[in-house]
């Protein structure tokens, strides 16, 4: 690879090859995904240096991983042996709201929470709310079709995008979708590109659908003896009916780690817990009531409404804190299995017989309303046994996932770290369809290669 030939066709500071700059940019969060050593990192600008470098790439049959802040769970931003980085960052603006048609047009590199600030400005609302919302970009939400805690009211990211600008592996700009409410004219080539990865093109402009605004929301929380109690309340409360806005699931193991960060006030003889929130204003307290009422019915000990929006915002912020409180006890390898809802105690029994057979510690919390849970093994990765035993534990997690008709993936996606559990989850001709897409897209097999499937 000529490294020199791409940096000069870049505008000054665009490409570096800088050693110490490119192991910065080498891995995004995943364990257990190995990561090379780049020859150039791209950090594009504008779609014009998004074009320059796939251009390139393509002549040379060089691979690109395309990047966005790399917190990603599942390898896929990891860089490849003599390959282009290519990050998106840098494209950060918010183009347009429309507070008309109600949606916005952002660059990749927009960071979710702060375009949730921004359309908040203008009495909007943009509900897809992952976990790592104040760090994740809008582009890598795209890529990986991330979720979060709303959506078992709002939906995931794909219910949001209306249209892509997108650059194919040989330089070519497409434009997918449109920016109506409505338009089924041609092939959906907007569900195509969500969710894809970066293995199909790189994305460099996304026009979103909003929401209006919507009512402070009023919360409860739930307490349970045993998570499966805590399942069973889940599939109860959906089944009859009801919507919240947030329906979340923490265990015991879960609660401990984020209670040595801030104080929860949750009883001692707690198994699971169930946060739950309505945004519909004056009816709030009747749903929570509905949500009470389904929550003792499945052998609650307790639940608690906060009467002040601002005890809920505490209550959602420990939460958000999950994951943080998770690595302040070790490595982490955090699963991302969805079950049908009515399956969740089956899966979270199950979790936990995993962790004792393995002898790791486990904490699972989750996207309950969606049956996306969030096992997540903790672990000390200096010690091979150890990181050994977190693997296999992993694997089997998922391995049960399926066996309970559900999926290896809800949010996160499947990278290099369940590559191979995508060919168990998926049937012969699934895989034929995908392999084919991927040809037809990028025929030289540059983009992210070896990336969601071989």
């Amino acid at each position: 690879m000529s490294r020199p030939a791409l940096l000069d066709l870049l505008p000054d500071g665009v490409a570096v090859a800088d050693p110490d700059v490119l192991a910065a940019y080498r891995n995004d969060h995943a364990q257990f995904c190995p990561s090379g050593t780049p020859a150039v990192l791209v950090r594009a600008r504008s779609v014009d240096d998004v074009v320059t470098t796939l251009r390139w790439a393509h002549a040379n049959r060089v691979p690109v991983v395309p990047q966005g802040a790399r917190t990603g769970l599942s390898g896929a931003a990891n860089a490849i042996d003599g390959g282009v980085l290519l990050c998106l960052e840098k494209m950060d603006r918010v183009l347009e709201v429309d507070t008309e048609e109600q949606l916005a047009v952002v660059q990749p590199g927009v960071v979710n929470a702060r375009l949730a600030a921004t359309v908040a400005e203008h009495g909007l609302y943009y509900p897809p709310d992952p976990g790592s919302r104040d760090i994740s970009t809008i582009g890598g939400n795209v890529a990986t079709n991330a979720g979060g805690m709303c959506c078992v009211k709002y939906g995931v990211t794909a219910d949001f995008v209306r249209g892509l600008q997108v650059v194919l592996a040989d330089g070519r700009v497409l434009r997918t979708g449109r920016r109506t409410a409505k338009g089924v004219a041609g092939y959906d080539l907007t569900r195509l590109f969500v969710g894809s990865e970066g293995t199909l093109g790189v994305i460099t402009e996304i026009t979103l659908a909003l929401r209006p605004a919507t009512q402070r929301p009023l919360t409860a929380v739930a307490f349970f003896a045993t998570p499966a109690d805590a399942c069973r309340a889940v599939a109860h409360h959906l089944g009859a009916g009801h919507r919240p806005s947030v329906l979340e699931f923490m265990d015991r193991p879960t609660v401990d780690a984020v209670s040595a960060m801030a104080d929860l006030g949750f009883p001692d003889d707690l198994g699971a817990v169930l946060i739950a929130q309505s945004d519909v204003g004056a009816g709030a307290p009747e749903e929570l009531r509905a949500f009470e009422l389904s929550a003792r019915a499945c052998g609650a000990t307790d639940v608690v409404v906060a009467d002040d929006p601002a005890e809920g915002e505490l209550l959602m912020r420990a939460r958000r804190l999950v994951g943080h409180a998770q690595e302040r006890l070790g490595a982490t390898l955090v699963d991302d299995v969805c079950v049908p809802r009515r399956r969740l105690a089956e899966l979270v029994e199950g979790v936990a017989r995993i962790a004792e057979a393995h002898g790791v510690l486990m904490s699972c919390a989750g996207h309950a309303g969606d049956g996306n849970m969030h096992p997540t093994v903790i672990f000390d990765k200096s010690d091979p046994a150890q990181a050994a035993a977190a693997e296999r534990a992993f694997e089997e997690i998922m391995r049960l996932g399926l066996d309970l008709g559900g999926t290896i993936t809800g949010e996160h996606g499947v990278g290099v770290l369940k590559r191979e559990w995508l060919a168990r989850e998926l049937d012969e001709t699934a895989l034929w369809t995908h392999h084919q897409l991927k040809n037809s897209l990028d025929p030289r097999g540059i983009l992210n290669p070896g990336r969601v499937f071989g």
